[in-house]
């Protein structure tokens, strides 16, 4: 579970980062508000802690620039900031939970797996256009009708749904294959495979996948816009 802790007290942030890693989490620490809007845009989390009163760039700052390009990362704010006026303001900028400082551990941590789970809930199927996802049964269909897909092509369909309207790096979705045994080249034809044998197969065996799913992706209304020197991004056909 990768979580982002923006957090500026110094002392704290170290000592909620100890004991988060203890639980399982994997943590990277934003010390003020600009170098949480960097890794939120160059990183993936399942779930933020965010204090409000951060340097910089404001937490509500953060919030509401999040919010923009990411409606479901699950947001916990962590403040000082205790009167009604400040929970309100937090969520009504689209924090999913508000906790207050000073605060016990295992309440935190027990928020931000409530979090999760409804998260994990959430996503379990995703519908955009004509298409639909269900991660459970690993299956997808456009216009009611099962679409055959590889277990990596499955895997890219679901990040690119999951962060829909957002640019996605090929070094991400190899990220996302890295627990593939078959490697970044499995499943490509010979030709490809022998072509790709300078070091590039990684690169080459995406661009095949993201190949392979636009045409099956045909008819769904969805379409897998490439920007170059970026990645791709899933969004609707323009009428």
């Amino acid at each position: 579970m990768n979580l982002l802790l923006a957090e500026d007290d110094a002392i704290l942030a170290d000592a909620l980062c100890e004991q988060m890693r203890a639980s399982g989490f994997s943590v990277e620490h934003a010390p003020n508000g600009a170098v949480a809007q960097y890794l939120l845009a160059k990183q993936q989390f399942d779930v933020v802690v965010l204090d409000l009163g951060l340097p910089m760039v404001g937490g509500i700052e953060v919030l509401r620039q999040l919010r923009q390009t990411d409606a479901s990362l699950p947001v916990l704010i962590l403040t000082a900031l205790d009167s009604l006026e400040d929970r309100v303001a937090g969520l009504n900028a689209g924090a999913d939970d508000y906790l207050t400082k000073p605060f016990d551990f295992p309440e935190l941590e027990a928020r931000l797996r409530a979090l999760l789970r409804r998260s994990r809930a959430l996503k379990a199927s995703t519908e955009l256009g004509q298409l639909s996802m269900q991660r459970e049964t690993r299956s997808a269909q456009v216009r009611g009708e099962m679409l055959e897909l590889s277990p990596r092509e499955f895997d890219l369909l679901d990040l690119l749904l999951t962060h829909q309207g957002r640019v996605i790096t090929k070094e991400q979705i190899n990220q996302a294959w890295a627990g593939d045994r078959g490697g970044a080249g499995a499943g490509l034809s010979a030709s490809t495979a022998a072509s790709s044998a300078d070091g590039g197969a990684a690169t080459n065996a995406v661009e095949v996948y993201i190949h392979r799913l636009r045409r099956k992706l045909e008819g769904s209304q969805v379409a897998i816009r490439t920007v170059r020197g970026l990645g791709y991004l899933l969004e609707l056909e323009r009428a």
